[in-house]
């Protein structure tokens, strides 16, 4: 028998556990949400951090807690102000240590002993404990003073009412690889998370670890075994596609992304990544004017997949991609006021081209011939004031 055989099968087994006793039972648990719940299951298995946007009362807090009681998991759920202290998040000093003349933290409860962390309105950490969070985010380290430790945590959800807005934070966002909206449900699933929310109420007690740790941290060490032979030049061409439309991919994060990529492919029951694993990076943007744009990129991408790679695909890349028209708009008048700015230079004005050229792909895809008529005149307009500008 090839020695390759029985661990390839034994991970992969464990990547089908996670789906189904794990992820299955929490899109039953919560109504409309099944997106996030895979990107959850995506950056578990690629042990990287997810941030989710919007506003408070969305279950946020609630979809990490009810993750991490499936798998034993201890979490630290923090709400973040910006008076945070350190002690707050990491643990004060340990006084009988103090005494002795050392600084050693007393971590009992807080983040340093976290399998899973939640920090809510994470964008509101101040300069005390922002380069501590930063080590944690990206080297799973804790650090203070001259102690050191490693973390044994499994995954870091970080959530926010809005994006950041100066460069400190924009590092500390930078750390949080897949970005997500959650947002209240349609007002036609409403009934229906009353009526799963009571029973979430009622039965949250009950609710018991089906993986354990170890097994998680198996399936993340399955990451190793992925193979890209089939998808380099295509990843590749990705990159330079989104660089090109004026989405900031930079070389530390277009390695790190390939973790993601594995991850789609072992929950897809593959070592092997392919085209449809590309999914996940339209969950990469920095700003929402470019959620749009990165969907129109990684489609086409996908596109490409042949019949054999789609039939094994992660479902989430053959799910129905139908464009918002309201989120459309707003990125058509975005780029509008961007036009207006006197100071842009030739690549910026190419680049907002190519975003152009972007959105009025996905514009044709909109369901409805009013919303489409207008939807591409208002880019017809966007269109010549471009032409102007490089006249």
């Amino acid at each position: 028998m090839d020695q390759t055989t029985e661990p390839q099968s034994e991970e992969l087994a464990l990547s089908q556990k996670l789906k189904d006793t794990i992820l299955s039972p929490m899109k039953q648990t919560f109504v409309g949400k099944d997106e996030i719940i895979d990107l959850l299951g995506i950056c578990l298995v690629a042990r990287e951090n997810l941030f989710l946007l919007g506003p408070p009362g969305t279950a946020k807090s609630a979809l990490v807690q009810d993750l991490s009681r499936r798998i034993e998991g201890n979490i630290f759920d923090y709400l973040l102000t910006r008076f945070t202290e350190p002690n707050e998040i990491f643990g004060p000093f340990d006084i009988r240590k103090l005494r002795e003349g050392e600084l050693i933290t007393n971590t009992e409860g807080m983040l340093p002993e976290a399998t899973f962390v939640f920090l809510d309105e994470l964008l509101n950490a101040n300069s005390a404990i922002l380069n501590s969070l930063l080590m944690v985010l990206n080297e799973r380290i804790f650090r203070r003073g001259r102690e050191t430790r490693a973390l044994p945590t499994l995954m870091v959800v970080g959530a926010s009412n809005h994006l950041p807005e100066d460069s400190a934070l924009s590092a500390l966002f930078d750390r949080f690889l897949v970005r997500v909206r959650c947002d209240n449900v349609e007002p036609d699933q409403l009934s229906q998370v009353l009526t799963a929310g009571w029973k979430m109420d009622v039965k949250r007690e009950q609710t018991q670890g089906t993986m354990s740790i170890d097994e998680i941290r198996s399936l993340q060490n399955s990451l190793a075994q992925a193979n890209f032979s089939q998808v380099q030049s295509d990843y590749v061409a990705l990159i330079h596609r989104m660089r090109k439309a004026g989405i900031d991919v930079s070389d530390r994060r277009a390695v790190k992304l390939q973790r993601l990529l594995a991850a789609s492919a072992i929950l897809s029951g593959r070592l092997k990544v392919n085209r449809t694993d590309f999914w996940i990076l339209r969950s990469i943007w920095h700003t929402e004017e470019q959620i749009e744009i990165l969907a129109s990129l990684v489609n086409d991408a996908i596109d490409q997949a042949d019949e054999t790679e789609k039939q094994s695909g992660h479902p989430r890349s053959r799910s129905a991609d139908v464009p918002d028209p309201e989120l459309l708009v707003r990125d058509i008048e975005q780029l509008e006021q961007r036009c207006d700015d006197e100071s842009l230079t030739e690549i910026e004005r190419a680049q907002l081209q190519d975003q152009v050229t972007l959105l009025a792909s996905r514009c044709q895809w909109v369901e409805s011939d009013q919303q489409k008529t207008f939807l591409t005149e208002k880019i017809d307009k966007l269109r010549e004031r471009l032409h102007s500008l490089s006249d």
